[in-house]
């Protein structure tokens, strides 16, 4: 999807996320600003219980935060209800899982078209089906069911069938978690050249460092807040990740 240049494809500003259990409240998120711009590729990273999910879950529509605000490419979230909502997150936002979400009994070919097949735009996006496959390098796979797929190529699958609706925004959860780390970094290249020669934009939450190297930037996030960033390039990244997430 084609966003105007001086337009960010995400600016969530002061977001807060409150979770009541019982009689306590969880403050998971407090305050916490992030823009992206179009073509970039962030990664965001922060120990266990420093609100990651809870951020991922915001910036795709899956959850309202309590306060702040979200924009994709120019557009508000707030206040939209859930059919409204369902609709921005399928033309505007794909999503890669750390557990690839692949349906077993379909074939690679069927699991990318899927997102495009349930809204009934699966023939205008068959063409972009065979380019995705060609940049991803699982064209001579696609009549493969997952179980006949490696991991690394499963996740080729979920990536392109994250992008088959043309995204403004990909969110990748742990991308590489499950993977073992020959094939992780093979997937983090891919993700590096779909940001610089295909435009892709892409935020992951990650805890792998090799993850945070890949990345044009590093956001951290810490007890809700963000604790620091830092541009890759000309940086001695694991020096940052080592200070903001030892405890």
């Amino acid at each position: 999807m084609t966003v105007p240049h001086d337009v960010l494809a995400l600016d969530a500003r002061g977001l807060h996320r409150r979770f009541h259990l019982g009689t306590e409240t969880v403050h998971a998120l407090r305050g916490v600003d992030l823009s992206v711009r179009n073509g970039e590729f962030v990664a965001v990273m922060g120990p266990s219980g420093s609100g990651k999910s809870t951020l991922l879950h915001l910036l795709g529509l899956l959850d309202q935060p309590d306060e702040g605000t979200i924009l994709l490419a120019g557009t508000a979230t707030g206040g939209l209800d859930d059919d409204a909502l369902t609709d921005l997150r399928r033309r505007r936002l794909g999503f890669v899982f750390q557990t690839f979400e692949l349906v077993p009994n379909l074939t690679a070919r069927e699991n990318i078209l899927l997102p495009a097949d349930i809204h009934g735009e699966g023939a205008a996006a068959r063409p972009r089906l065979q380019a995705l496959a060609q940049q991803l390098g699982i064209a001579d796979r696609l009549d493969h069911r997952p179980d006949q797929l490696s991991g690394g190529q499963r996740q080729r699958v979920a990536i392109a069938r994250a992008l088959i609706n043309d995204p403004v925004l990909v969110l990748a959860d742990e991308p590489t978690g499950n993977l073992d780390s020959h094939t992780g970094q093979e997937v983090l290249d891919l993700l590096r050249r779909g940001v610089d020669e295909h435009g892709w934009t892409v935020v992951t939450v990650t805890h792998d460092v090799r993850a945070a190297m890949t990345a044009d930037r590093v956001v951290f996030l810490t007890d809700g807040s963000v604790s620091g960033e830092v541009v890759v390039e000309g940086t001695d990244v694991a020096a940052f990740v080592d200070r903001f997430l030892t405890p």
